[in-house]
């Protein structure tokens, strides 16, 4: 299992050589299941009812 908070798209620019890039990404994503979350981050929501409570 892979995980990692940089949408796929976006490996190449980060990674930077094209050519590893498509090597590294056919071989992660052949036959992968991808799972793509949306939404907020359940970190924030805890950070900030933590918070609220902390002023109350």
């Amino acid at each position: 299992m892979i995980t990692a908070q940089l949408p796929v798209e976006h490996w190449h620019g980060w990674i930077g050589e094209e050519t590893i890039a498509d090597a590294i990404l056919d071989r992660l994503l052949h036959q992968a299941h991808r799972i793509t979350l949306k939404g907020e981050s359940l970190r924030r929501t805890a950070a900030r009812s933590t918070t609220s409570s902390e002023r109350s």
